[in-house]
Protein backbone atom coordinates (compact mmCIF):
# COMPACT_ATOMS: atom_id res chain seq x y z
CA UNK A 1 0.00 0.00 0.00
CA UNK A 2 1.14 3.53 -0.70
CA UNK A 3 1.53 6.31 1.86
CA UNK A 4 -2.03 7.53 1.23
CA UNK A 5 -3.50 4.05 1.61
CA UNK A 6 -4.02 3.40 -2.10
CA UNK A 7 -2.80 0.09 -3.51
CA UNK A 8 0.46 -0.08 -5.43
CA UNK A 9 0.55 -2.46 -8.34
CA UNK A 10 3.51 -4.66 -9.13
CA UNK A 11 3.57 -6.25 -12.55
CA UNK A 12 3.88 -10.02 -12.57
CA UNK A 13 6.22 -11.70 -15.00
CA UNK A 14 4.30 -11.36 -18.29
CA UNK A 15 4.68 -13.86 -21.06
CA UNK A 16 7.01 -12.44 -23.69
CA UNK A 17 5.43 -11.55 -27.01
CA UNK A 18 5.91 -14.34 -29.52
CA UNK A 19 7.89 -13.77 -32.70
CA UNK A 20 4.68 -14.16 -34.67
CA UNK A 21 2.92 -11.49 -32.58
CA UNK A 22 5.88 -9.15 -32.97
CA UNK A 23 5.79 -9.61 -36.73
CA UNK A 24 2.04 -8.92 -36.83
CA UNK A 25 2.60 -5.72 -34.86
CA UNK A 26 5.35 -4.62 -37.28
CA UNK A 27 3.13 -5.41 -40.27
CA UNK A 28 0.26 -3.44 -38.76
CA UNK A 29 2.50 -0.44 -38.12
CA UNK A 30 3.71 -0.57 -41.73
CA UNK A 31 0.10 -0.67 -42.93
CA UNK A 32 -0.77 2.38 -40.84
CA UNK A 33 2.17 4.25 -42.36
CA UNK A 34 1.16 3.27 -45.91
CA UNK A 35 -2.46 4.27 -45.34
CA UNK A 36 -1.47 7.61 -43.82
CA UNK A 37 0.83 8.49 -46.71
CA UNK A 38 -1.85 7.49 -49.21
CA UNK A 39 -4.40 9.71 -47.43
CA UNK A 40 -2.25 12.83 -47.94
CA UNK A 41 -0.79 11.94 -51.34
CA UNK A 42 -3.05 14.40 -53.18
CA UNK A 43 -2.84 17.21 -50.63
CA UNK A 44 -0.43 20.01 -49.73
CA UNK A 45 1.12 17.60 -47.19
CA UNK A 46 2.30 15.04 -49.73
CA UNK A 47 6.00 15.95 -49.31
CA UNK A 48 5.90 16.12 -45.50
CA UNK A 49 8.02 13.38 -43.91
CA UNK A 50 5.61 11.32 -41.85
CA UNK A 51 5.95 8.51 -39.31
CA UNK A 52 3.06 6.68 -37.65
CA UNK A 53 4.06 5.27 -34.26
CA UNK A 54 2.39 2.51 -32.27
CA UNK A 55 3.23 3.53 -28.67
CA UNK A 56 4.28 0.97 -26.08
CA UNK A 57 3.22 0.94 -22.42
CA UNK A 58 4.80 -0.08 -19.10
CA UNK A 59 3.89 -0.55 -15.44
CA UNK A 60 3.94 3.23 -14.88
CA UNK A 61 1.40 3.62 -17.68
CA UNK A 62 -0.87 1.10 -15.98
CA UNK A 63 -0.57 2.83 -12.62
CA UNK A 64 -1.32 6.23 -14.15
CA UNK A 65 -4.33 4.80 -15.96
CA UNK A 66 -5.69 3.26 -12.74
CA UNK A 67 -5.22 6.55 -10.90
CA UNK A 68 -6.93 8.72 -13.54
CA UNK A 69 -9.76 6.30 -14.34
CA UNK A 70 -10.81 5.69 -10.73
CA UNK A 71 -13.12 8.70 -10.45
CA UNK A 72 -14.15 8.69 -14.12
CA UNK A 73 -15.58 5.20 -14.41
CA UNK A 74 -18.73 5.71 -12.27
CA UNK A 75 -19.74 8.61 -14.54
CA UNK A 76 -18.92 6.64 -17.71
CA UNK A 77 -20.84 3.56 -16.52
CA UNK A 78 -23.88 5.65 -15.60
CA UNK A 79 -24.04 7.27 -19.06
CA UNK A 80 -23.53 3.84 -20.67
CA UNK A 81 -26.25 2.33 -18.46
CA UNK A 82 -28.75 4.84 -19.83
CA UNK A 83 -27.51 4.39 -23.39
CA UNK A 84 -27.38 0.60 -23.71
CA UNK A 85 -31.16 -0.04 -23.52
CA UNK A 86 -31.62 2.27 -26.50
CA UNK A 87 -29.12 0.22 -28.47
CA UNK A 88 -30.63 -3.12 -27.47
CA UNK A 89 -34.08 -2.09 -28.68
CA UNK A 90 -32.91 -0.39 -31.84
CA UNK A 91 -35.15 -1.59 -34.67
CA UNK A 92 -34.22 -1.07 -38.27
CA UNK A 93 -36.82 0.49 -40.57
CA UNK A 94 -34.91 -0.48 -43.70
CA UNK A 95 -36.13 -3.21 -46.01
CA UNK A 96 -34.04 -5.57 -48.11
CA UNK A 97 -35.58 -5.85 -51.56
CA UNK A 98 -35.65 -8.78 -54.02
CA UNK A 99 -36.46 -11.53 -51.53
CA UNK A 100 -38.29 -14.82 -52.26
CA UNK A 101 -40.44 -14.19 -49.19
CA UNK A 102 -41.02 -11.36 -46.74
CA UNK A 103 -43.52 -9.04 -45.08
CA UNK A 104 -43.82 -6.44 -47.85
CA UNK A 105 -44.91 -7.09 -51.44
CA UNK A 106 -42.97 -5.08 -54.06
CA UNK A 107 -45.27 -4.81 -57.09
CA UNK A 108 -42.59 -3.23 -59.26
CA UNK A 109 -40.43 -6.37 -58.89
CA UNK A 110 -42.97 -8.57 -60.73
CA UNK A 111 -41.71 -7.29 -64.07
CA UNK A 112 -38.38 -9.06 -63.54
CA UNK A 113 -40.09 -12.52 -63.39
CA UNK A 114 -37.45 -13.92 -61.01
CA UNK A 115 -39.92 -14.60 -58.14
CA UNK A 116 -38.10 -12.13 -55.90
CA UNK A 117 -41.27 -10.14 -55.29
CA UNK A 118 -40.94 -9.39 -51.58
CA UNK A 119 -39.02 -7.20 -49.17
CA UNK A 120 -38.28 -8.00 -45.56
CA UNK A 121 -37.23 -5.78 -42.70
CA UNK A 122 -33.55 -5.96 -41.85
CA UNK A 123 -32.77 -7.23 -38.34
CA UNK A 124 -31.39 -4.89 -35.68
CA UNK A 125 -27.66 -4.45 -36.03
CA UNK A 126 -25.50 -6.39 -33.61
CA UNK A 127 -23.44 -3.30 -32.80
CA UNK A 128 -24.09 0.46 -33.02
CA UNK A 129 -23.86 1.96 -36.50
CA UNK A 130 -21.38 4.56 -35.21
CA UNK A 131 -17.61 4.78 -35.44
CA UNK A 132 -15.68 7.39 -33.44
CA UNK A 133 -12.33 9.05 -34.07
CA UNK A 134 -10.68 11.09 -31.31
CA UNK A 135 -7.75 13.29 -32.33
CA UNK A 136 -5.51 14.70 -29.58
CA UNK A 137 -3.30 17.71 -30.24
CA UNK A 138 0.11 16.91 -28.67
CA UNK A 139 1.67 20.33 -29.22
CA UNK A 140 4.02 21.75 -26.59
CA UNK A 141 1.44 24.21 -25.26
CA UNK A 142 -0.70 21.29 -24.02
CA UNK A 143 1.62 21.13 -21.00
CA UNK A 144 0.13 24.36 -19.62
CA UNK A 145 -2.80 24.86 -17.22
CA UNK A 146 -3.60 21.17 -16.73
CA UNK A 147 -4.61 20.63 -20.37
CA UNK A 148 -2.60 17.44 -20.80
CA UNK A 149 -4.22 15.67 -17.85
CA UNK A 150 -7.64 16.91 -19.00
CA UNK A 151 -6.99 15.39 -22.43
CA UNK A 152 -5.92 12.08 -20.88
CA UNK A 153 -9.01 11.95 -18.69
CA UNK A 154 -11.16 12.69 -21.73
CA UNK A 155 -9.64 9.92 -23.87
CA UNK A 156 -10.00 7.42 -21.00
CA UNK A 157 -13.69 8.31 -20.64
CA UNK A 158 -14.36 8.12 -24.38
CA UNK A 159 -12.41 4.88 -24.78
CA UNK A 160 -14.14 3.10 -21.89
CA UNK A 161 -17.60 4.29 -22.96
CA UNK A 162 -16.98 2.99 -26.47
CA UNK A 163 -15.79 -0.35 -25.07
CA UNK A 164 -18.93 -0.75 -22.97
CA UNK A 165 -21.21 0.16 -25.92
CA UNK A 166 -19.20 -1.84 -28.49
CA UNK A 167 -18.41 1.26 -30.58
CA UNK A 168 -15.29 1.07 -32.79
CA UNK A 169 -12.86 3.75 -31.63
CA UNK A 170 -9.81 5.36 -33.24
CA UNK A 171 -7.64 7.48 -30.90
CA UNK A 172 -4.62 9.19 -32.47
CA UNK A 173 -2.31 11.89 -31.16
CA UNK A 174 -0.11 14.06 -33.34
CA UNK A 175 2.67 16.60 -33.34
CA UNK A 176 4.90 18.23 -35.95
CA UNK A 177 8.58 19.03 -36.42
CA UNK A 178 10.07 16.39 -34.14
CA UNK A 179 13.11 16.43 -36.44
CA UNK A 180 14.08 17.17 -40.05
CA UNK A 181 13.47 13.52 -40.89
CA UNK A 182 10.16 13.41 -39.00
CA UNK A 183 8.12 16.48 -39.87
CA UNK A 184 4.84 14.87 -38.85
CA UNK A 185 4.33 12.31 -36.09
CA UNK A 186 1.15 10.31 -35.59
CA UNK A 187 0.67 8.19 -32.46
CA UNK A 188 -1.87 5.39 -33.02
CA UNK A 189 -2.99 4.64 -29.46
CA UNK A 190 -6.10 2.65 -30.38
CA UNK A 191 -7.28 1.43 -33.78
CA UNK A 192 -10.46 -0.42 -34.74
CA UNK A 193 -8.50 -2.67 -37.12
CA UNK A 194 -6.38 -4.07 -34.26
CA UNK A 195 -8.07 -3.95 -30.89
CA UNK A 196 -6.15 -4.82 -27.74
CA UNK A 197 -7.34 -4.66 -24.13
CA UNK A 198 -4.02 -3.04 -23.23
CA UNK A 199 -4.70 -0.08 -25.55
CA UNK A 200 -6.11 1.74 -22.51
CA UNK A 201 -2.57 1.81 -21.09
CA UNK A 202 -1.09 3.12 -24.35
CA UNK A 203 -3.28 6.20 -23.91
CA UNK A 204 -1.06 7.29 -21.04
CA UNK A 205 1.67 7.93 -23.61
CA UNK A 206 -0.05 11.16 -24.67
CA UNK A 207 2.50 13.96 -24.26
CA UNK A 208 3.06 17.66 -24.91
CA UNK A 209 5.68 17.53 -27.67
CA UNK A 210 6.28 20.12 -30.40
CA UNK A 211 4.28 21.95 -33.11
CA UNK A 212 0.95 20.97 -34.67
CA UNK A 213 -0.04 20.38 -38.31
CA UNK A 214 -3.75 20.01 -37.71
CA UNK A 215 -4.98 19.71 -41.30
CA UNK A 216 -2.73 16.74 -42.00
CA UNK A 217 -3.82 14.95 -38.82
CA UNK A 218 -7.51 15.54 -39.57
CA UNK A 219 -7.09 14.29 -43.15
CA UNK A 220 -5.38 11.05 -42.07
CA UNK A 221 -8.00 10.25 -39.43
CA UNK A 222 -10.97 11.31 -41.56
CA UNK A 223 -9.73 9.11 -44.38
CA UNK A 224 -9.63 6.10 -42.04
CA UNK A 225 -13.16 6.81 -40.84
CA UNK A 226 -14.46 7.37 -44.38
CA UNK A 227 -13.45 3.82 -45.27
CA UNK A 228 -15.49 2.38 -42.41
CA UNK A 229 -18.81 0.66 -43.24
CA UNK A 230 -20.59 2.33 -40.32
CA UNK A 231 -23.45 4.74 -40.98
CA UNK A 232 -22.40 7.54 -38.59
CA UNK A 233 -18.78 8.68 -38.48
CA UNK A 234 -17.79 11.17 -35.79
CA UNK A 235 -14.35 12.82 -35.59
CA UNK A 236 -13.63 14.90 -32.46
CA UNK A 237 -10.50 17.03 -32.19
CA UNK A 238 -9.18 18.03 -28.75
CA UNK A 239 -6.90 21.03 -29.24
CA UNK A 240 -5.65 24.02 -27.29
CA UNK A 241 -4.38 26.17 -30.15
CA UNK A 242 -4.37 27.13 -33.79
CA UNK A 243 -2.25 25.25 -36.36
CA UNK A 244 1.44 26.13 -36.48
CA UNK A 245 4.26 24.10 -38.04
CA UNK A 246 7.42 24.70 -40.05
CA UNK A 247 8.08 26.05 -42.60
CA UNK A 248 5.00 28.10 -43.31
CA UNK A 249 2.07 26.05 -42.04
CA UNK A 250 0.39 28.80 -40.06
CA UNK A 251 -2.11 31.64 -40.35
CA UNK A 252 -4.57 31.78 -43.25
CA UNK A 253 -2.66 29.10 -45.21
CA UNK A 254 -3.15 26.49 -42.48
CA UNK A 255 -6.70 27.60 -41.69
CA UNK A 256 -7.72 27.29 -45.35
CA UNK A 257 -6.21 23.79 -45.48
CA UNK A 258 -8.18 22.71 -42.41
CA UNK A 259 -11.44 24.15 -43.70
CA UNK A 260 -10.98 22.50 -47.11
CA UNK A 261 -10.26 19.18 -45.39
CA UNK A 262 -13.42 19.47 -43.28
CA UNK A 263 -15.54 20.33 -46.33
CA UNK A 264 -14.05 17.49 -48.39
CA UNK A 265 -14.65 14.82 -45.77
CA UNK A 266 -18.05 16.06 -44.69
CA UNK A 267 -19.12 15.20 -48.24
CA UNK A 268 -17.87 11.68 -47.45
CA UNK A 269 -20.07 11.43 -44.37
CA UNK A 270 -17.71 12.56 -41.60
CA UNK A 271 -19.08 14.73 -38.78
CA UNK A 272 -16.43 17.01 -37.24
CA UNK A 273 -16.43 18.47 -33.73
CA UNK A 274 -13.71 20.59 -32.10
CA UNK A 275 -13.24 20.62 -28.33
CA UNK A 276 -11.29 23.82 -27.66
CA UNK A 277 -9.43 23.78 -24.34
CA UNK A 278 -6.92 26.62 -24.74
CA UNK A 279 -6.41 30.29 -25.38
CA UNK A 280 -7.13 30.15 -29.12
CA UNK A 281 -10.83 29.34 -28.81
CA UNK A 282 -11.91 32.17 -31.11
CA UNK A 283 -9.57 30.98 -33.87
CA UNK A 284 -10.69 27.35 -33.46
CA UNK A 285 -14.31 28.52 -33.58
CA UNK A 286 -13.57 30.41 -36.80
CA UNK A 287 -11.88 27.36 -38.36
CA UNK A 288 -14.58 24.82 -37.51
CA UNK A 289 -17.67 27.03 -37.38
CA UNK A 290 -20.19 27.43 -34.54
CA UNK A 291 -22.04 24.23 -35.38
CA UNK A 292 -18.87 22.15 -34.89
CA UNK A 293 -17.39 24.02 -31.94
CA UNK A 294 -17.34 22.97 -28.26
CA UNK A 295 -16.08 25.61 -25.81
CA UNK A 296 -14.61 23.70 -22.87
CA UNK A 297 -14.10 26.47 -20.32
CA UNK A 298 -14.03 24.09 -17.33
CA UNK A 299 -11.57 21.28 -18.08
CA UNK A 300 -13.09 19.00 -15.43
CA UNK A 301 -16.27 18.87 -17.55
CA UNK A 302 -14.47 17.60 -20.66
CA UNK A 303 -14.67 13.80 -20.11
CA UNK A 304 -18.40 13.62 -19.32
CA UNK A 305 -19.28 16.21 -21.96
CA UNK A 306 -17.56 14.25 -24.76
CA UNK A 307 -19.13 10.96 -23.66
CA UNK A 308 -22.62 12.49 -23.64
CA UNK A 309 -22.06 13.98 -27.09
CA UNK A 310 -21.06 10.56 -28.48
CA UNK A 311 -24.14 8.99 -26.84
CA UNK A 312 -26.34 11.47 -28.73
CA UNK A 313 -24.99 10.24 -32.06
CA UNK A 314 -25.97 6.61 -31.40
Amino acid sequence: MGEDGTPKYHQANPEPMSDEAKQKERDFRKKLNRDAREAVSDSIHKKVKLIVHRPEYDIESQQEYISLSKELMPVVREIARKTLPLLEHEISSEFARSQFYGSKFQADSVAYRDFRYFAKKLPPTESPSLVVGLRVDESASMSAFGRLEAAKRAVIAVYEFCQICNIPILIYGDTADASKLEQMSIYAYTDFDKTDANDRFRLMGIRARSNNRDGMALRIMADRLAGSPHTSKLLISISDGQPKAMDDYTGSYAITDMQQTITEYERKGITFLAAAIGQDKDVINHIYGNERFLDITNLTELPAKLVRIIARYL
